[in-house]
């Protein structure tokens, strides 16, 4: 990349793969590093270097991490303590704070097995989320004002969370082994510094990013296991499977597959099983929560419901919701079973986890983190990324400025309900468009940024580079071109694969 390091700390072998430098192929990263010297050639230290490029990313994003703190600090100094609508005029809210005395941590209740006070009887989180809450409040000190034990509850998992942006940044950068400058996506994500410590999905974006570089690494039963303690901390991670389902079928690698599922089921219920059998109430909460939850912000259900005499019952849009999500299953099945090419699996991971957020019944602000690192493995093309980002950002103001009107009384200090549809729909717009970009590249091979660079599925682990063993319709017939495309001829696998088949 741009001015940075060639990324070898030693003399390249004749058996290393050579790294793909995102100056030379993308304007926009190349019009980019004229900040810090201008693209590779000119500036670049070769040969030996301590200046690796999972180390520079990994600090690039702990930098941005600290910037994402720095942002905070109005509602650190008394904005989340004093005064309703403060900390939505200042964009710096966190559930963190909040949640140590509203869910017990402050007194000393153990997550799922003792009630709450209020109408939140439980935790509502999975349980890898509420350990590593606990976690967190027991390296909170107990003495001092409430607001002081808050400040530092904050503090303490805004140091966790940071090591899991870390994570995140490192099997990021190693999971494409000849593309790891793409990690700066995610490293340098405006949206992902924002929202990083408004809630706790960073842990299971971490254990996401680990599984998806296990996998990438062939070792199916370490992604399983992986993949199963993200779902026990997040739902969305399990959604993965299904997509690596259809990729396996196509490619006949049903034992790795196998492998997977049953590590992941295994991993899922060491962490779940014990709480399901002695606080069964306690553990539910986030099952029965998620189901009776309205529609919330964020949702295209929420513009319909606020526009409506008569809106949808939470059963209904229950069953509409699961309907869409359904049908996106499906499209995304055929995609992959119909495709000119195999697509590659952290496409088809976007794809499944944005359809989830687009057809969910609420959109929390956070839940951007789960789609970057996946955005930037499926679509490592800095226009298209910062395109996303941009409307993600503005949602992010947008929600903010809608609270702070609604909260602000007769004041009406903020955005009015119609505005906050408008960034509503700006968001769903950017993910689409992005989705859009992903699903041209599958059915337009010679479009994908990764493939045009001569690699299979860098990502996919026995997948990579594996002959088809059952497709469906054009899958079967030879690959559609991209039209007017000028550029070298892409090597389809580096293991032998043919032109038909993959």
């Amino acid at each position: 990349m741009c001015g940075m390091p060639s990324g070898e700390s030693t003399q390249a072998s004749v058996h290393e793969p050579e790294l793909v430098r995102p100056t030379e192929e993308d304007r926009v990263a190349a019009a980019g590093s004229e900040l810090i010297g201008g693209p590779l050639g000119r500036r670049a230290l070769r040969g030996r270097s301590w200046w690796t490029p999972v180390r520079v990313i990994a600090l690039v994003a702990i930098g941005m991490f600290a910037l994402g703190l720095i942002q905070k600090a109005p509602c650190y100094n008394g904005a989340w303590f004093f005064g309703a609508s403060s900390q939505y005029t200042h964009a710096c809210y966190s559930d963190i704070p909040h949640l140590y005395q509203g869910r017990g941590f402050a007194d000393g209740l153990v997550p799922y097995f003792d009630k709450l006070p209020g109408d939140m009887q439980y935790l509502e989180y999975p349980v890898l989320t509420g350990v590593f809450m606990e976690v967190a409040a027991w390296l909170t000190p107990g003495s001092g004002s409430i607001q002081d034990q808050e400040q530092w509850y904050w503090m303490v998992n805004a140091g966790m969370l940071m090591a899991c942006a870390a994570v995140i940044a490192v099997c990021l950068t190693r999971t494409h082994a000849r593309r790891p400058w793409d990690g700066l996506l995610v490293a340098l994500a405006p949206a992902f510094a924002l929202t990083a410590t408004i809630n706790w999905d960073l842990l299971a974006v971490a254990l996401t990013a680990a599984a998806m570089l296990m996998w990438s690494r062939g070792r199916s039963l370490a992604f399983g296991v992986l993949l199963g303690l993200a779902t026990a901390a997040k739902l969305y991670p399990v959604l993965l499977l299904g997509p690596l389902l259809v990729l396996c079928w196509r490619a006949g690698r049903w034992r790795a597959y196998g492998t997977a599922l049953v590590g992941a089921a295994v991993a899922w219920l060491v962490v779940n099983g014990p709480v399901m059998l002695f606080a069964f109430d306690g553990w539910s909460k986030f099952y029965t929560f998620s189901q009776e939850r309205g529609v919330d912000f964020g949702s295209f259900w929420l513009i319909m419901a606020q526009n409506s005499d008569d809106p949808l019952s939470t059963d209904t849009v229950n069953t509409f919701a699961t309907l869409l999500m359904l049908l996106c299953c499906v499209g995304v099945a055929a995609l992959a079973l119909t495709a000119p090419r195999r697509p590659r699996f952290a496409q088809l991971a976007f794809l499944i986890v944005a359809a989830f957020i687009l057809t969910n019944k609420v959109y929390s602000p956070q839940y951007v983190l789960w789609l970057v690192p996946l955005a930037a493995l499926a679509r490592p093309k800095w226009r298209d990324f910062l395109v996303w980002q941009a409307c993600e950002v503005a949602y992010f103001l947008g929600i903010w400025m809608y609270l702070a009107y609604t909260t602000s009384g007769d004041a009406h200090k903020g955005l009015p309900t119609d505005g906050y549809h408008w960034a509503i729909g700006v968001h769903l717009l950017g993910t689409l468009y992005l989705c859009v970009m992903v699903v041209r590249d599958i059915l337009m091979p010679e479009r994908d940024p990764v493939r045009r660079s001569g690699d299979d599925d860098p990502s996919g682990g026995v997948l990579d580079g594996a002959e088809d063993a059952f497709v469906l319709g054009p899958a079967a017939r030879p690959a559609r071109h991209a039209a007017h495309f000028e550029g070298p001829q892409v090597e389809w696998g580096r293991t032998g694969a043919t032109s038909g088949s993959l």
